[in-house]
This record gives structure tokens, C-alpha cells and sequence, in this order.
């Protein structure tokens, strides 16, 4: 848990569906201004609270205080201040980015003809879709795409972003792209970013969160809780066939492909010999070591990693 003043609070919340899923188990969280993420695998429950932040779902129990908004009191109160991308979003293919930008802007409230043609502009500019304004949304890449659904989330400077697994599908450039975009919007707002890649964690956000199974995991500074595993983390290459004998010897918080070659990372208070080398921990080996049940399992990689 960070030590930084808390812009949105959740406590004790819970939701089950009524196939008998339990999408989040009493999860408490505290939220700063900045870019946060909120990094676990598919079927984690993120989309869940992505959707409960955003007023679409209720909980089935637990509070949310934004500022001093009363969350699920006061709903109307939070999207008056609130932008959100949501991980699926329909457009209309056959009208142009500024066409629809615009009828977006009306919804929203902005009654002036001046005002709301300065507001599309000004988030078309913002989005570097200004040059391709008049092309139909059909015809848009899929970085296009998200970085309109972006323009679409920020009419009114919303205090509160949330952005739903932006980045799935999109092409490296595209990706590049759009993560400078979440960056500069992090700078005047708080922006959560639910996501399963730990590269968009890793690259944009000074705090985060690990979810699985509808559970917190850890609460983290990504910088502190990759120092909290320097020097409990060794790496090897091995025959794939002698895998199942490391597994049986070591605690192996990841095994990946590199090359052809297979390539294990392990957890370990002492050196363990064996041809393994010191690795210098990066947010990955975080992620897995808290998905492993490794922090928490030992009393030097703990659960909550304060700056």
C-alpha cells in the first residue's frame, strides 16, 4: 500500500454473480492522483471493478469515495468528473471522428456552438486525429480506434479516468502511441489501467495493484516492490524435458521460451548453485512471484511495499 493520499478509497467490496462467480472478494483499495495500475490475468475481476468504478454495476457490498463523492450514493455526482474507456466500445463506422466526436460533445451538455467546436478540436489536436477528423471511424486502425474512445472519455477534463485493457490487439507502434497518451493524461488526473500485460504497468504507473481470482494480491510501488526481490531472484536455462525435477527442487516463479531455449526464473534466499545466476527483478518477476504466492509466503517479500 502507498504512503500517497488516497484520491479514490474501496473498501470491503464484494460482488457475485448469480451463476455463482465470486468476481471480487471483499477488496479494499486506496487509489492516488497519478497513473495506477491494476495488473492480473483474464477472469480476474478487473472488468468487474472497472465497471462497479464507473457506475454501469453495483457491488453486492463495500464502499467507494472519490474525493468526497460517495460513489454509489451519489453516481450522478461521479460521472459529472468521470472518463471512461471501456475495454469493448461500439462505434458508428459509416460517420466521421469529428462528426460523431461533436454529437458526443452535445450529449455531454455543452449548449455553446463555439464551445463545443473549440472542444472538438481541442481533443481531436489532443489525440493526433486532427489530420484524419474527417474519415470514417470504419476505416481506423485499432490504435485509431482507442485514442478516439480517449477523446471520447476526456470531454468535460474528467478528474477520474478508467481505462479497460487499452492496449490488447494493438500493433507496437500503435501501442507506443497510445501509452504516451495515458501518460500525458495522467499528469492532471488520477487514471486506472486495467490491463494484463505488465510491460503497460511497468512502463506508465508509479502505483499498482495485483489481482487474481477476485482478490488483491499486493499493493505496490512498481520501483520499490522490484528492489523489496533484488537478490531473491535467479535465472537458468534448462532442458524442457528435466522440468518437472526443477519444479520438484525449486521455487519457480516463471518459465518462459527464449529462443528455443527454456529459461526458469526462481526464487531463493541463498545462492542455489546449480548454473543459476543472479537476476536483477523486474516487474515480472513481481507479477509472478505474487501470482506463484510467493510474497506473502516469505517474511522479506511482503504483501504490502511501502516507499
Amino acid at each position: 500500500m502507498t504512503s500517497v493520499k488516497p484520491i479514490l478509497k474501496i473498501d470491503n467490496m464484494s460482488k457475485t454473480y448469480p451463476n455463482g462467480v465470486r468476481a471480487l472478494d471483499n477488496i479494499s483499495l486506496n487509489i492516488p492522483a497519478g497513473m495506477y495500475g491494476l495488473l492480473g490475468p483474464n477472469g480476474a475481476g478487473k472488468s468487474t471493478l472497472m465497471r462497479i468504478l464507473a457506475t454501469i454495476q453495483e457491488p453486492d457490498s463495500g464502499t467507494i469515495s472519490f474525493q468526497d463523492v460517495d460513489v454509489l450514493k451519489e453516481k450522478n455526482e461521479l460521472r459529472k468528473t468521470l472518463g471512461y474507456l471501456p475495454q469493448a466500445f461500439g462505434i458508428y463506422k459509416k460517420v466521421s471522428a469529428e462528426k460523431l466526436l461533436h454529437h458526443f460533445v452535445i450529449l455531454k451538455g455543452i449548449e455553446s456552438k463555439s464551445e463545443r467546436r473549440e472542444t472538438v478540436e481541442a481533443l481531436l489536436k489532443q489525440t493526433n486525429l486532427w489530420d484524419v477528423r474527417k474519415q470514417k471511424l470504419g476505416g481506423f486502425s485499432g490504435g485509431m480506434k482507442q485514442r478516439f474512445g480517449v477523446a471520447v472519455a476526456l470531454i468535460g477534463t474528467p478528474k477520474l479516468m478508467i481505462v479497460d485493457e487499452p492496449t490488447a490487439g494493438l500493433d507496437p507502434a500503435e501501442r507506443v502511441r497510445f501509452l504516451n497518451l495515458l501518460s500525458e493524461l495522467g499528469e492532471n488526473s488520477a487514471v486506472i489501467l486495467s490491463t494484463h500485460i505488465v510491460e503497460d504497468v511497468s512502463e506508465l504507473c508509479t502505483n499498482m495493484a495485483i489481482i487474481n481470482k477476485g482478490e488483491i494480491l499486493m499493493e505496490a510501488v512498481p520501483l520499490k516492490a522490484m528492489e523489496n526481490l533484488r537478490g531473491l531472484i535467479w535465472r537458468r536455462t534448462v532442458d524442457k524435458t528435466h522440468l518437472s525435477d526443477y519444479e520438484l527442487k525449486y521455487e519457480i516463479i516463471s518459465t518462459k521460451l527464449l529462443a528455443g531455449q527454456t529459461v526458469i526464473h526462481i526464487y531463493s534466499e541463498e545462492n542455489p548453485g546449480d548454473d543459476f545466476k543472479p537476476v536483477e527483478p523486474d516487474l515480472e518477476d513481481v507479477y509472478f512471484s505474487a501470482m506463484n504466492g510467493v510474497i506473502g509466503k516469505y517474511a522479506n517479500v511482503r504483501k504490502e511495499v511501502k516507499p
